[in-house]
C-alpha cells in the first residue's frame, strides 16, 4: 500500500468497507476530489439527482429499505442548504445517513469565496447540528479517517440517525499516511436489551393480561425485529396495531392485525383500545399522528410497557408502568423466553365481537366505486390487487398517506414507507427512487399528490436516465386537497389558498423528462395502466384524476386530530385526549 494516499481516495476507500455501493448527490467544483476517488477505484455508483433535496430523499430510502447506512454528497453553500430538509427528515425519522458536505479551501476562509459556508458567514456545521446526531468540519489529513469513522459508527449505533460531514476541497486532496480500517475494528455489533428483572416483570405482567395489546411503531423496522414481533404476539395472544409509521411491521393480513391507529388508522383498533388491558409499546414516540393526537385509550387499564432503543423517549408523552431501555428485537425475543402460563385470553372473543360490529375498512362505498374521475379509496384498493405482495409502496405527505394509511393492506416486511417525522411533502417522490436502487429486483411504487409531486418530480429524469423500474401514481386535484379539506373540517370554511389555476399534467412531464406518462380518470384505465407499468423495465408515470369532493376517512373521525394539526384548540394530554 503507498504510504501517502489522498483522503478523498481513503474517504471513499473507508466507505466501500462500510458496504456502501452507491452515493446520491449533485456534482460540485468543491467535490471534485471524490469524483477522482469514485472514478479511480470504480467501485462505488454515483447517483446524480436533479436537486440536493431529492439526492437527500433518494438516500434516506435507500437507507429504509436497505437498513444500512446511505450516502449523500453535495457541494457547498446552496447544495448544503438544500439538502437540510433531507437529514432533517432523517434525524425524525431514525435513519443512518452520512451526508458529505463539499467546502472551499481553507485558505480562503473568511475571504468572500463563491459559496464558502464556514463559520465566517453562512455556517453550514452549525445548521446541520440540531438536525444530526454529529456535525462537523474536517480541520486536518491527519485526523479526517478517525473522525469520518466516529460519525459512521454514531450513525448506525443505538437509535440510527444522520450524521454530518464538511470537508474543505484542499484537505480532501491533500495525501496522507494510510488509515482505512475494517468494519470489525471500529463498529460495536452488540445489542442492548433490558434487565433480566425488568423483562421478568414485564412477562408477568403481560402474561396476567386477559386482553394484551402489542403497539408497533416504526422502530420495530429499524431494528429488523418483526419476526420477533409476529412471534411474541402469537405467542401471548395479543392484538397489534401500528402507529401510521409503523405499518408494514406486522402484516396486516393475520388474525391478531387491527390495522393503524392514528392519522389513517381504524375504527376496529380504535374500539380495541377502549377495551384493553395491558399494553406493550414498541418502537413508537406516540406523537400527535401515532397517538391521534394523544388519545387517552393508549392509557393502559392495568400498565404500559414501553420499549425503546432510546431513553428519553420513553414515558414522554404516556406514563408508563415499566420501561425497557434496548433493542426492540432482542427485548421481544427476551420478553417471548421469559413468558410462563399465561392467563386465560379473552383476544379472540373480543376480535369476534368488533368485527361483527365495527367494518374493517371505511368508505365501502368509494372502494367500489366505479365512477370516474376515480373515488381516491379505489384506486388504493386497485394499487393492492396491482402489486406483488413484497411490493414497495412509498407514500408521500398529505391525502396521500391517509387514503394509503387506511385503504392499503400491508403485508409484508418493508414493503410500506413514509416519512412521518418531518412529513416532508415530495419525499416519496424522490425517495422511490432510491428505494428501487435499494431492491432493484421488487416494484417500487410511489402514491403522492400533483402538489407533492411539483416540489420533486424532476427526478423522475434520474430514473429514466438510470432505466430504473420505479412508478409514480399521482393523485390529480388540481391543488393541495388535504389543507383545503383540514381547513374546512377545522373552521367550517377554506380560505381559498390551495388550488392550482391550471392543473399539472404529471404524464406529460414524465414524458418529457423520458419515462413513460399515462393519464387516466377510471378504475378500468387505471388497472392497464398499472400492469403495463409493472412488466416495463423504466419508469412510469400515471397521473390519476381523483374526485376532490372524497374525503379522507380519518379526517372526518379524528376531528381533534385534525384541530390540533390546524391549532385551533389547545392539547389536553393524554388524561384528556378524545
Amino acid at each position: 500500500m503507498t504510504t501517502n494516499v489522498r483522503v478523498a481516495d481513503q474517504i471513499i476507500e473507508q466507505l466501500e468497507r462500510e458496504g456502501v455501493t452507491h452515493i446520491f448527490g449533485v456534482p460540485g467544483a468543491p467535490l471534485t476530489p471524490f469524483f477522482a476517488a469514485l472514478r479511480a477505484r470504480d467501485r462505488i455508483k454515483f447517483v446524480m439527482a436533479r436537486h440536493e433535496e431529492g439526492a437527500a430523499y433518494m438516500a434516506n430510502a435507500f437507507a429504509r429499505v436497505s437498513g444500512r447506512l446511505a450516502v449523500c454528497c453535495v457541494t457547498s453553500g446552496p447544495g448544503a442548504t438544500n439538502a437540510l430538509t433531507g437529514a432533517a427528515c432523517a434525524q425524525a425519522d431514525s435513519l443512518p445517513v452520512l451526508y458529505l458536505t463539499g467546502q472551499v479551501a481553507t485558505r480562503v476562509f473568511g475571504m468572500g469565496a463563491i459559496q464558502e459556508s464556514t463559520a465566517h458567514g453562512v455556517d453550514v456545521v452549525s445548521m446541520f447540528r440540531p438536525v444530526t446526531k454529529v456535525s462537523t468540519m474536517l480541520s486536518s489529513p491527519e485526523t479526517s479517517l478517525r473522525i469520518v469513522r466516529n460519525a459512521i459508527r454514531a450513525a448506525t449505533s443505538g437509535r440510527p440517525g444522520p450524521v454530518h460531514i464538511n470537508v474543505p476541497t484542499d484537505l480532501a486532496r491533500s495525501p496522507v499516511a494510510y488509515d482505512v480500517l475494517e468494519r470489525s475494528c471500529y463498529q460495536q455489533t452488540l445489542k442492548s436489551v433490558a434487565s433480566p428483572q425488568d423483562i421478568a416483570s414485564a412477562a408477568s405482567l403481560l402474561g396476567a393480561a386477559k386482553r394484551p395489546t402489542i403497539f408497533a411503531g416504526h422502530g420495530v423496522a429499524l431494528a429488523n425485529a418483526e419476526s420477533a414481533l409476529l412471534q411474541l404476539a402469537e405467542r401471548l395472544d395479543a392484538v397489534v396495531v401500528t402507529s401510521p409509521k409503523g405499518k408494514g411491521v406486522f402484516p396486516e393480513d393475520h388474525r391478531l392485525s387491527l390495522g393503524v391507529f392514528g392519522m389513517g388508522g381504524h375504527a376496529r383498533a380504535d374500539a380495541w383500545l377502549e377495551s384493553q388491558d395491558v399494553i406493550l409499546v414498541v418502537g413508537s414516540s406516540l406523537n400527535e399522528f401515532a397517538s391521534g393526537a394523544w388519545n387517552r385509550r393508549l392509557r393502559a387499564e392495568r400498565g404500559l410497557i414501553h420499549i425503546d432503543v432510546d431513553a428519553s423517549e420513553i414515558g414522554k408523552n404516556y406514563p408508563v408502568a415499566l420501561g425497557l431501555h434496548g433493542d426492540a428485537g432482542e427485548t421481544l425475543t427476551a420478553l417471548r423466553l421469559a413468558l410462563g402460563p399465561l392467563t386465560e385470553r379473552e383476544t379472540q372473543r373480543r376480535i369476534a365481537e368488533i368485527s361483527a360490529a365495527v367494518p374493517r375498512w371505511e368508505q365501502a362505498e368509494h372502494r367500489r366505486s366505479n365512477s370516474a374521475p376515480i373515488a381516491p379509496p379505489r384506486l388504493v384498493v386497485e394499487l393492492r390487487s396491482a402489486l406483488p405482495e413484497d411490493a414497495m409502496l412509498f407514500v408521500d405527505t398529505g391525502n396521500a398517506s391517509l387514503w394509503a394509511g387506511h385503504h392499503f393492506e400491508a403485508r409484508a416486511p418493508r414493503s410500506y414507507f413514509i416519512d412521518m417525522g418531518l412529513a416532508a411533502m415530495g419525499s416519496a417522490v424522490a425517495g422511490v427512487v432510491g428505494g428501487a436502487i435499494a431492491a432493484p429486483q421488487r416494484v417500487a411504487l410511489c402514491l403522492t399528490g400533483d402538489a407533492a409531486f411539483a416540489m420533486n418530480g424532476f427526478e423522475v429524469h434520474v430514473a429514466a436516465e438510470l432505466g430504473v423500474r420505479a412508478i409514480w401514481v399521482v393523485l390529480d386535484n388540481s391543488g393541495h386537497g388535504m389543507i383545503q379539506q383540514g381547513e374546512r373540517l377545522a373552521f367550517g370554511h377554506d380560505h381559498g389558498y390551495y388550488a392550482f389555476e391550471h392543473r399539472i399534467d404529471a404524464a406529460a412531464i414524465a414524458r418529457g423528462l423520458g419515462a413513460a406518462g399515462v393519464d387516466v380518470d377510471s378504475p378500468i384505465a387505471l388497472r392497464a395502466a398499472l400492469r403495463e407499468a409493472i412488466a416495463r423495465r423504466g419508469p412510469t408515470v400515471i397521473n390519476a384524476r381523483i374526485d376532490a369532493n372524497v374525503v379522507a376517512p380519518t379526517l372526518d373521525r379524528r376531528a381533534r386530530s385534525v384541530a390540533e394539526f390546524f391549532g385551533t384548540r389547545a392539547p389536553a394530554g393524554p388524561a384528556g385526549a378524545g
